[in-house]
């Protein structure tokens, strides 16, 4: 098993936790540490995009 299997994935298809890589790769984020991490893909993402579009913002002034 490489150490990519031992990873946690979110599925972008079924909305499902999944450890390794048996999603196709279109259809997965990640990997995640550990599956409560992978399971909050989506809140992480949206954090993420907020925060580099108040960025945007700012640097456009």
């Amino acid at each position: 098993m490489s150490d990519d299997d031992d990873q946690w994935y979110y599925s972008l298809s079924d909305h499902s936790v999944r450890r390794g890589k048996d999603a196709p790769a279109l259809d997965r984020m990640g990997p995640y540490p550990t599956k409560a991490a992978a399971e909050a893909a989506l809140t992480t993402v949206r954090a993420r995009n907020e925060a580099a579009d108040a960025a945007d913002r700012e640097w456009n002034g």
